[in-house]
C-alpha cells in the first residue's frame, strides 16, 4: 500500500520553492513513485519554465513507465507557454495519478478527464486543504473581482501596534526576514496613509529571495496626503507605486502624478479593490495600520489575518491594532480558525483564516 498523503506533503513542499516566481501561474509540486521509491521528483519554478510534471518525468527517464504521479494541481489539458501536462503523463505511461486538489481555471483544466479518458487511474482530494491555502489566491482569482488579502499587523501582548510616545519596531530580526517573505510572495503590498506619515516605509523586498517582479505598492491614501520627499514616491519610477485616494486634491494629485506616482481616484474602497485586481493584483498583503485594517474588516475583505506578536506590554494610551474593527462582543465575535502558530526568535506568529481558501 502506498503512502498517498506522504508522498503529497512531500509534493507540496517541492510546490513552496516557487514562492514568489511563478506568479500568475500557481505554485506547483510533482513526484513520481515506483515501487515505493521516488524515481523523480520536480516543481514549477518560473513563470514561463517547465511544469512540475514535466520536470518530474524528465528525472524519471524510462523510470515514469508504471509509476505513480503526485501532482499538487491538477495537471493542464491547453497549449499555453508548454505542452499538456495531462498529454506528457500519458505517453510517458503513468500507471496512476494522485491530484491534490482541481483547476478551477478552465482554460487549463479538464486534464482529469483526459487522463481518465486515457485509462489511467486518478485519485483527487489528498492533501487537498493544503493544496488550496498554498495557492489561495491563484484559487481565489478565478471566482472574484478583488484581490486575496492578506493583513499583517505586528502587535504588543496587549494588541498595540505603537505606544503613546510614537510608533517604532515592535518585533525583531526573524519576524522582519519573514515580513520580507511575505512581501516576496504577493502582487502588491500596501499601507495606509497615516502609516506612510508615521514610518515612511519602502515597502520593497530586501532580507529574502528576490520575487520574479517586485510587488507593487500601494497606498491608501483619501486625499492624497502622500508626501513628494518620502521614500515610497523618490523611488516610484524605480519600483511602482499606486496612491488609491477617494478625493485627491488636484495639486497633490498632479504633483505626485508628475514624480511618476500612479494615482487610482475610485469612489469607495470595494472599488479600490476591484480596479487593482483589474490591474492584474492578485494578492495583496497589507501591512497596516489600524485605520486601513479596520476598513477592510468592516468590508469583509480580509482573507488571511497574520499576526505578529512581540512579548511586551505597551499599556495605557496605546494604539490599538484593532481601534477601527467592527464592534463584537463575547456570544458574537467569530471565532477564527488557526492555520499557522510558531514562534519567530521571542516573537510569535498566528496565521487565522477569514475565508475559506
Amino acid at each position: 500500500m502506498t503512502d498517498d498523503p506522504g508522498f503529497m506533503r512531500h509534493a507540496l513542499a517541492l510546490a513552496r520553492r516557487g514562492w514568489g516566481q511563478t506568479s500568475p501561474n500557481p505554485m506547483v509540486g510533482a513526484v513520481l513513485v515506483r515501487d515505493g521509491a521516488i524515481v523523480g521528483e520536480g516543481h514549477h519554478a518560473a513563470y514561463g519554465g517547465p511544469h512540475a510534471e514535466v520536470m518530474a518525468l524528465t528525472e524519471a527517464g524510462a523510470r515514469a513507465a508504471g509509476s505513480i504521479a503526485y501532482v499538487t494541481l491538477e495537471p493542464c489539458a491547453h497549449h499555453g507557454q508548454t505542452p499538456p501536462c495531462a498529454d506528457a503523463l500519458i505517453t510517458a505511461r503513468v500507471a496512476r495519478v494522485v491530484v491534490a486538489t482541481r483547476d478551477p481555471n478552465p482554460v487549463a483544466a479538464g486534464g482529469i478527464e483526459r487522463l481518465r479518458a486515457a485509462g489511467i487511474d486518478v485519485v483527487i482530494g489528498v492533501e487537498e486543504g493544503a493544496a488550496r491555502e498554498l495557492n489561495a489566491a491563484f484559487l481565489h482569482a478565478v471566482r472574484s473581482d478583488r484581490p486575496w488579502v492578506t493583513l499583517k499587523l505586528a502587535t504588543s501582548i496587549d494588541g498595540a501596534i505603537a505606544g503613546r510616545g510614537g510608533s517604532g519596531m515592535l518585533t525583531g530580526v526573524a519576524v522582519q526576514r519573514e515580513v520580507h517573505h511575505l512581501r516576496a510572495g504577493h502582487d502588491a503590498v500596501a499601507v495606509g496613509i497615516g502609516t506612510v506619515l508615521a514610518d515612511d516605509p519602502e515597502l520593497t523586498v530586501r532580507v529574502a529571495r528576490a520575487p520574479r517582479i517586485a510587488p507593487i505598492r500601494i497606498v491608501f491614501d483619501r486625499t492624497a496626503r502622500t508626501p513628494l520627499g518620502s521614500r515610497l514616491v523618490r523611488s516610484a519610477r524605480v519600483t511602482p507605486v499606486v496612491v488609491v485616494s477617494e478625493a485627491p486634491d488636484p495639486g497633490r494629485a498632479a504633483a505626485l502624478t508628475a514624480a511618476g506616482v500612479d494615482l487610482l481616484t475610485v469612489a469607495t474602497l470595494d472599488d479600490g479593490l476591484r480596479a487593482l485586481r483589474a490591474r492584474g493584483v492578485r494578492s495583496l498583503l497589507v501591512e497596516g495600520g489600524a485605520g486601513l485594517a479596520g476598513a477592510l474588516m468592516t468590508h469583509a475583505a480580509v482573507d488571511r489575518l497574520v499576526i505578529f506578536r512581540a512579548p511586551c506590554v505597551l499599556g495605557a494610551g496605546a494604539l490599538s491594532a484593532f481601534a477601527h474593527a467592527p464592534a463584537a462582543t463575547p456570544a458574537t465575535a467569530a471565532r477564527l480558525p488557526i492555520l499557522e502558530s510558531r514562534y519567530l526568535d521571542s516573537d510569535s506568529m498566528t496565521v487565522y483564516a477569514c475565508s475559506p481558501a
